[in-house]
């Protein structure tokens, strides 16, 4: 019998046996690429177990980083808050008589910037708490999806190891600004703000008065008075209805022209020696005062202040006696036997001897000549002729004496003006100048986060051995089999994720503390600049510059001088100069990527992977796994939550503590 006779008939057809030999065969092949189809999908489960637990494990580095992105928006929108806020107050400091409002916006500044330190370091010791517990949160987050991936009787065990293991991050939160220069600064300015004001309500009223002295008052006034008795017409006598564009140079040309007239016009009033010494005393009086108005002047100066000179005419005979018409040698003189006589006029009756050249009134007081016994020409004769228009309210001297006292009032106060100006602006740009210092401190770097994990979490799992192939894939066709043990590495690292370039998980921030410290019910200029500067921190120079803008624009109708104009512009356009760097406020995610480079980074040599997929054990726990892999391992119990700072909202009382719930931090939903 040949071989294959079992197999083949006589027929050349195939035999039972050999129908039974080919299915039986078939059914065990194909039941055992079954079985190895099988056995190769668990296999490549364990790389996906590894991924998904480095996926999770940066996941909890990721919201740690944007915890750590929020407190750092809230200490550089607080600082910003409080500097602009001063740079306001030094602003209102330069307005006359808001003294009151400029130091309580001062101190309003200075309280933010004193909640920013305490924020500002209690969030530095809270981010490094945090950071301590970052590596424990981690393990568990990881441990957690390799737990949570076993199935069909497959074990797993492992976890991830954030990379650098521990913290090497820069809490320079609590770059320190100093107000101190700039609160000193807007006290001064104050100080010499109010000076300014007194000396400019003395100027006002000194203007006022000298106005109603020239052609304001009723029912007489110097242009009253030289239309009246000069006749002088409205081109050389002007009415100023209103203080509005008068000075006074308008007073000291009136005058010019008034004197110019009455010397003109002088004749005496009748005949005899008495009109005629009358008329003589009245044309050299007039003659000797339109020489004081002609070399007087009056000038606006750049400063605001005014560079003016009035003459003030004599009064009385004491008066006269300091002027020219006590010591000019103009009256004429003859040689009588008691002596040498002064005479009002040539044609006196006492002036019967020869002619004696000129004399001053000067003359009769000194002894070198006597007074005439009949025109009696002396001092106090010169003297009475300015009193007796000066001392009555119808006479031009009368008014001309009240505008130089107010001219005198005047000048004096816009030159005190114009020092407190002075002041003013020096201390403005010493101000502006420590403004621009305490931005440049809130434009340094911002802190360096390293924590644990930022260059990468590298996980390691073990796929347990043990595990049965399912009998409906063996029994009967092939024998009982087991899944042998594997294990895998992955890594995963922070990348920006791009489609949240616009997020507003700073707005909604500030949304939830309006929520809880009622901020939306506070009207408070303060505490809204700081949410807008909060919500803004993504682009810093265009947020800091508009609001800046905007909160010193709200102050333009109070600015009452030029000075508070200036300085305003001045802080302006220094917050617009020193421009903010925007803040680049993607979120991160986590992303795959190579172990090798995320070990290369932190500094592992290339075994570090073969020694940890060693030291993962079969089974444990948590920590066991941790400590396995040389993670320090926090105890689970204190893993509750941790408080942050507390913040306090600028323009309130309202202090809010910022606690983050750690398991929050944590995947924990096995994906």
């Amino acid at each position: 019998m040949e071989p294959m006779d079992a197999f083949i008939d006589d027929d050349g057809g195939y035999t039972s046996l050999s129908v039974a030999l080919s299915l039986l065969l078939s059914l065990t092949l194909a039941f055992g690429a079954a079985a190895a189809g099988w056995m190769m999908a668990r296999s490549s489960e364990v790389q996906e177990v590894a991924d998904a637990s480095a996926l999770a494990a940066e996941q909890v580095v990721a919201r740690y980083s944007t915890v750590a992105q929020v407190s750092d928006a809230c200490v550089l929108s607080m600082g910003l808050t409080g500097v602009l806020v001063l740079g306001a107050g030094l602003v209102a400091s330069a307005i006359p008589g808001a003294g009151t409002v400029a130091s309580a916006i001062v101190d309003a500044g200075t309280k933010v910037l004193d909640a920013r330190r305490d924020f500002a370091k209690s969030a530095a010791e809270g981010l490094s708490g945090l950071e301590r517990a970052l590596p424990t949160l981690i393990v568990l987050s990881s441990y957690d999806v390799v737990e949570a991936n076993e199935s069909d009787g497959i074990s797993y065990g492992g976890c991830a190891i954030p990379y650098p293991l521990e913290s090497a991050s820069e809490f320079d939160l609590a770059d320190d600004v100093d107000p101190a220069e700039l609160v000193e600064s807007s006290e001064r300015l104050q100080k010499a703000s109010e000076r300014a004001r007194e000396a400019k309500e003395r100027a006002d009223a000194a203007l006022l008065a000298g106005w109603e002295a020239d052609c304001g008052g009723e029912p007489r006034s110097l242009q009253e008075r030289a239309a009246t008795l000069a006749g002088l017409d409205e081109a050389e006598n002007p009415d100023y209805p209103t203080p509005e564009g008068w000075n006074f140079g308008v007073p000291l040309s009136r005058s010019r022209a008034y004197y110019a007239a009455r010397l003109a016009d002088e004749t005496p009033e009748g005949s005899g020696i008495e009109p005629q010494t009358d008329s003589a005393l009245r044309e050299r009086f007039y003659a000797y005062a339109l020489g004081e108005m002609r070399s007087g002047h009056y000038r606006e100066l750049p400063d605001g202040s005014v560079d003016m000179s009035l003459p003030r005419l004599p009064h009385n005979a004491d008066e006269t006696r300091g002027t020219k018409l006590y010591t000019e040698r103009v009256w004429t003189c003859t040689q009588e036997p008691e002596g040498l006589v002064i005479h009002s006029t040539a044609s006196c009756p006492g002036a019967s001897g020869p002619k004696a050249g000129l004399e001053s009134l000067q003359a009769i007081d000194a002894g070198r000549a006597h007074e005439c016994r009949v025109c009696k020409l002396d001092v106090g004769e010169m003297g009475r002729v300015a009193a007796a228009s000066t001392s009555i309210d119808n006479g031009y001297e009368h008014y001309w004496r009240e505008v130089v006292d107010a001219a005198d009032a005047y000048q004096q106060a816009t030159d005190e003006l114009a020092d407190a100006q002075r002041e003013m602006r020096e201390i403005g740009e010493e101000g502006d100048s420590a403004f621009e210092e305490a931005l440049e401190q809130l434009k340094v770097e911002r802190p360096r986060l390293c924590p644990p994990g930022s260059y990468g979490c590298v996980a390691v799992v073990r796929r347990e051995p043990g595990t049965q192939v399912p009998s409906v894939l063996t029994s009967g066709w092939i024998a009982p089999g087991e899944l042998p043990g594997g294990m895998a590495v992955s890594a995963a690292t922070l990348a920006p994720d791009e489609e949240t370039q616009e997020n507003d998980v700073l707005s909604r921030f500030f949304d939830a503390l309006s929520e809880q410290g009622g901020v939306a019910g506070v009207a408070n200029v303060v505490c809204s600049m700081w949410g807008r500067l909060l919500v803004g921190y993504g682009s810093a120079y265009e947020s800091v510059a508009t609001t800046a803008d905007d909160l010193l624009g709200k102050i333009d109708s109070g600015l009452g001088t030029s000075i508070g104009f200036w300085l305003r512009d001045l802080v302006s356009q220094t917050v617009h100069d020193i421009g903010f760097e925007p803040v680049d406020m993607r979120l991160r995610k986590p992303v795959l990527a190579n172990s090798e480079q995320v070990l290369s980074r932190a500094g592992v040599d290339d075994g570090e992977a073969r020694r940890m997929v060693q030291a993962v054990p079969d089974e444990g726990t948590p920590e066991e796994v941790a400590r396995s892999l040389g993670v320090q391992y926090l105890d689970e119990k204190g893993i509750d939550k941790v408080t942050i700072a507390e913040i306090a909202i600028p323009g309130t009382d309202i202090s809010i503590p910022l606690t983050i719930e750690l398991r929050g931090l944590v995947a924990g939903d096995g994906s």
